[in-house]
């Protein structure tokens, strides 16, 4: 059995859950999302909980993934989901004009990236961080990793737009010819 696919999943005050033939829909207080259910997976409401059950062991790979994008859904509603981003390098920054994100990395020109819909980010006043926040967790960590791969880090000079906390392997460079 799958570990993940067996926990309840808790509905907090305020989350309304509708399931819908294989539709799963979360409203809360910061918004409304759907989760689609594969066959050979069914969701049931009982006592306040949502239980993923599947019809038999040949489902069982989708067992977990379902139960996490549900909850996923429900965390993203009542609390959200945010990512933060740290930008390394002289002259490297951002600012927020509007709905687009204006990035300075060292290029010969400053790249504009477009916001989705659903997706806020707020910059701090030094230009260096970036929060990226969404009630879709998907959407978030897409947009994330999208921005670092704007100008992913340098493994020599440790320049470039990375994750908050995230350790990076500086290398050696040339040693020098003799």
């Amino acid at each position: 059995m799958s570990r993940i696919g067996k926990k309840p999943i808790a509905i907090p005050q305020g989350v309304k859950v509708t399931i819908e033939g294989n539709l799963v829909k979360v409203q809360g207080p910061k918004g409304a999302l759907q989760t689609q259910v594969p066959g050979g997976i069914r969701v049931a409401q009982q006592d306040g909980h949502l239980v993923a059950s599947r019809e038999s062991d040949s489902h069982a790979a989708l067992h977990g993934l379902t139960r996490a994008l549900i909850n996923n859904a429900v965390e993203g509603v009542t609390r959200g989901w945010t990512r933060d981003l740290e930008i390394v390098g002289i002259g490297y920054r951002a600012e927020l004009k509007g709905k687009i994100v204006v990035f300075s990395l060292g290029y010969s020109h400053p790249i504009e990236y477009p916001l989705p819909e659903g997706i806020t980010v707020t910059v701090d006043p030094k230009q260096t961080k970036l929060t990226v926040s969404g009630i879709d967790r998907q959407k978030v960590g897409q947009v994330a990793a999208e921005m670092r791969g704007l100008r992913p880090p340098d493994p020599y000079k440790n320049k470039g737009v990375r994750y908050a906390g995230e350790r990076l392997k500086k290398k050696v460079g040339k040693t020098g010819a003799k």
